[in-house]
């Protein structure tokens, strides 16, 4: 898979089957349009394309309101190769890119900068300055510069309820990982580089791999039970804070700590996968480094209970969780 920041040059345009859009959390609904994509591009001969956005278009317009994160990056990219995407386009949203009329978008980026042959949308597409472009008008556009344009409808779960980026931004910030778990078809994750911290945990007898979080408001927060990939050659346990650390520092960065149960060593450097299994609780503030290292203590006890009574010990792997076999992009 290739990854382009911006239009690709002229050298590596090339046609494509392509689809647009934001894709936060990769859920199973579109996953479903993926798969349709990769089937059309197939049918055609054709590469696969994914146009997404960064930042998100509502984090552009109006960061204040703007929904928080599911995904970092990386994860979403990783979660696009496992689906059968050959390219991805990441655009830089801008006030440039934003202000560009409909029949300008389809010029600039679908036909000349994209050399798209089929496009397949969403319901809820829309394109151009102030979201004046629809499946119509792009319907349209196809018939004049030379590409199909398909629509695919709201994929739901077997209750009926749409499955959406906002669905699974609501359960995380619930706490509900197995609804989660069922809208993602696959456990919630996030990857990143192991850092240098504060060395605090350490000094509190419970030490942490430190993940820095590129957004400043991710969808889940607080105390889970999880398994860290990459460090060894299975899964290991551990317990995670993922927040602000209100007790310990009031920059209001996000970080994500996790506490590795039963392995210690040197991990700074490498490109590590964190698997939230279970919440334990939300993240709290404590009057003293006493108080904060009993509760660490009490999450570390629960996190073994919960571990056993789920059949899952230390490298034993998720015993029976949904977790990812996707390559990693570096």
């Amino acid at each position: 898979m290739r990854v382009f920041r911006g239009l690709p040059n002229a050298e590596s345009r090339a046609p494509c089957a392509l689809t647009i859009g934001n894709f936060d959390g990769v859920h199973r609904g579109h996953q479903a349009l993926l798969a349709h994509v990769r089937a059309a591009a197939d049918a055609r001969g054709l590469p696969v394309c994914v146009m997404t956005f960064e930042p998100h278009p509502r984090e552009f317009f109006n960061p204040a309101s703007a929904p928080p994160r599911i995904a970092m990056l990386r994860d979403k990219l990783e979660a696009l190769a496992a689906n059968g995407v050959d390219r991805i386009v990441v655009e830089h949203f801008n006030h440039t890119f934003a202000s560009q009329s409909p029949d300008t978008f389809v010029e600039r980026i679908i036909v000349n900068g994209l050399h798209a042959r089929w496009v397949m949308i969403g319901d809820d597409f829309r394109y151009g300055a102030k979201r004046a472009g629809d499946f119509a008008s792009l319907k349209a556009a196809g018939q004049q510069h030379g590409f199909e344009v398909e629509q695919m409808a709201t994929v739901a779960d077997p209750s009926g309820a749409r499955i959406s980026s906002s669905a699974v931004r609501a359960a995380l910030s619930a706490g509900q990982l197995d609804v989660v778990r069922a809208a993602l078809g696959r456990s919630y994750q996030i990857s990143g580089h192991v850092v240098h911290g504060m060395k605090l945990g350490r000094d509190l007898g419970f030490p942490t791999l430190n993940v820095p979080i590129q957004h400043k408001r991710p969808a889940l927060a607080g105390i889970f039970v999880v398994l860290v990939h990459g460090i060894a050659e299975h899964p290991l346990t551990g317990v995670a804070s993922l927040g602000v650390r209100p007790t310990v520092d009031d920059s209001g960065r996000v970080l994500l700590e996790a506490h590795l149960l039963d392995w210690h060593g040197d991990a700074y450097g490498k490109l590590v996968r964190v698997e939230f299994l279970h919440k334990l609780r939300d993240e709290e503030k404590y009057l003293d480094l006493e108080t904060l290292t009993a509760a660490i203590a009490r999450d570390v006890a629960h996190a073994r209970t919960w571990l056993a009574r789920n059949g899952i010990s230390p490298g034993s792997g998720a015993s029976g969780f949904a977790t990812s076999a996707t390559d990693r992009i570096s």
